[in-house]
């Protein structure tokens, strides 16, 4: 029978798995709707209340087309992923991220091969797979580690911002000041925008090159307050001191919702490794046992059909305890 052929077993699991990450990449964009519509009316107000950084959004996008190379036509969305390794705030270079994600799923994929009874397409697969999450994962922590740092040393920076406007310095003093006086990462993001009004640029359009950087919703509304405030008038101060206690009430309500999710997380993660506990367990316990899910195709298959089916179950939890705020 042609089910029986361990070739075709291992083509079909490899086409499952490909239909499996094509279907998540299509949910996760169903799940990322909410934020493409938050940052297209980010993009209307920015054009009501500020032109001039539009054209500056135009010179970069035409620099970034001059700055392509070779790999742009392999990589999904290069833009979106040059600007996720900028965001780290470290020195990673579009090649070098792609050179460590080849690396990775070779090395993986050559030791799976060496140390198990594994056909070469399983190996593959697990390799690339690896080499592909690995990287990713690596960046995401950078991101949230930084961006994380970034918010809550953010109410502190709008108070010493306050404290010099009520001194009677003007607005790019007091972001020079919160430069000089706070720790990084957000003294480095606001000297680069004093050096880049310092350089010609103006005010806005600085501020809203670094949100576009940082990409999150706490340094928005600041960059909305005060170009709302330059066009209207009124008391910048007290517009400022407002929104930092709102920053603060929005990190209390945060927390509290970190704490009223950490049962479900805590089920999850309990859940996830329960099957790699019992796999170690029986393993140790009577390998001989085990081993035919390693050896023998219909286990290898049961194997990656399980892995598939996990995947999607962590997934979807995922989604029910992460909340946004």
């Amino acid at each position: 029978m042609i089910v029986d052929n361990p070739d075709i077993l291992m083509f079909g699991a490899f086409a499952s798995v490909i239909v499996i990450f094509a279907a998540i990449a299509f949910a996760i964009g169903i799940f990322g709707k909410a934020n493409k519509i938050t940052k297209i009316r980010l993009e209307k107000i920015k054009g009501r209340h500020n032109k001039e950084a539009q054209m500056q959004q135009q010179k970069r996008a035409l620099f970034k087309k001059e700055e392509k190379s070779v790999l742009d036509g392999l990589i999904p969305k290069p833009a979106e992923l040059r600007k996720r390794l900028h965001k780290t705030g470290k020195e990673i270079t579009f090649k070098q991220y792609i050179i460590a994600n080849a690396v990775i799923a070779t090395v993986i994929t050559l030791i799976i091969f060496l140390l198990t009874d594994l056909s070469f397409l399983p190996c593959i697969t697990v390799g690339v797979a690896v080499g592909l999450l690995l990287p990713h994962m690596w960046v995401n922590a950078a991101i949230n580690k930084r961006l994380t740092k970034f918010t809550t040393q953010f109410p502190e920076a709008i108070d010493l911002m306050v404290r010099g406007l009520k001194a009677g310095l003007p607005v790019t003093e007091s972001i020079s000041a919160v430069s000089q006086e706070m720790d990084a990462p957000i003294s480095t993001e606001f000297k680069t925008i004093t050096d880049e009004i310092r350089f010609g640029k103006t005010m806005d359009e600085a501020l809203w090159q670094a949100s576009e950087k940082l990409d999150t919703p706490e340094f928005k509304f600041f960059v909305i307050c005060i170009s709302v405030q330059q066009e209207t008038g009124g008391n910048l101060g007290e517009t400022l001191g407002n929104l930092s206690n709102i920053l603060r009430g929005r990190a209390q309500l945060k927390l509290k919702i970190n704490a009223m999710s950490s049962e479900g997380k805590a089920s999850a993660m309990i859940i996830g490794s329960l099957p790699f506990i019992m796999l170690g367990v029986i393993s140790s316990m009577n390998f001989e046992y085990m081993s035919v899910m390693f050896t023998d195709p219909r286990g290898q298959m049961a194997l990656l059909g399980g892995l598939i089916w996990m995947s999607i179950g962590m997934f979807i939890i995922s989604k029910l305890i992460n909340f946004e705020t």
